[in-house]
């Protein structure tokens, strides 16, 4: 939420060397101004019923988050994007994030197809996309900027075909949908 963009500039302060190799967040939180505008542009854009983003807090400091990007609700399919702080990883705290966005992405919302990029090398990321059953696809070439060079992507996806079986064996560790 937007009233929460000192917490998410402070979040974004603490990890951006560790953030800059992966993702775009550590150039385009570059201030307060610019966390508060990052904030309240997911927050018009999911009251519009578009992209969302979701904070992870571990003992009440904020260490990750979840962005829901591409969100097309009219053709049932979006894109997720995950970070999570070093001293927050190992718990299994971003597998039990995405695949609550999965199931309320496909159960509640009834989309058909969740996608999922990740720099080519990036293998935490590559890791719990197929941790949470998404299939690789392939590699976009040339994708997009980080850090001023062009890179690579490699597209993971899963179905609501896919995801229903998964979700029933994973029951059990299911957070449920929001």
């Amino acid at each position: 939420e937007p009233w929460q963009a000192e917490e998410f500039l402070a979040h974004v302060d603490r990890l951006r060397d560790y953030l800059h190799e992966h993702v775009p967040l550590p150039g385009r939180v570059t201030d307060l101004a610019a966390a508060r505008a990052m904030l309240q542009r997911y927050a018009d854009s999911q009251a519009a019923d578009g992209n969302r983003i979701y904070g992870i807090w571990v003992e009440g400091v904020l260490s990750g988050g979840v962005t829901v990007k591409n969100f097309d609700a009219k053709g049932g399919t979006c894109e997720l994007g995950v970070w999570l702080a070093p001293d927050a990883q190992g718990r299994g705290l971003m597998t039990a994030a995405v695949r609550h966005v999965i199931d309320w992405a496909i159960g509640v919302r009834g989309f058909g197809r969740i996608e999922w990029l990740a720099v080519v090398g990036n293998e935490r990321s590559i890791a719990l996309a197929k941790r949470v059953g998404m299939s690789f696809e392939g590699v976009k070439r040339s994708d997009f900027i980080l850090n001023g060079v062009r890179r690579d992507s490699e597209v993971y996806a899963i179905t609501a075909d896919d995801w229903f079986p998964l979700s029933d064996k994973n029951a059990g560790s299911r957070s449920g949908t929001s």
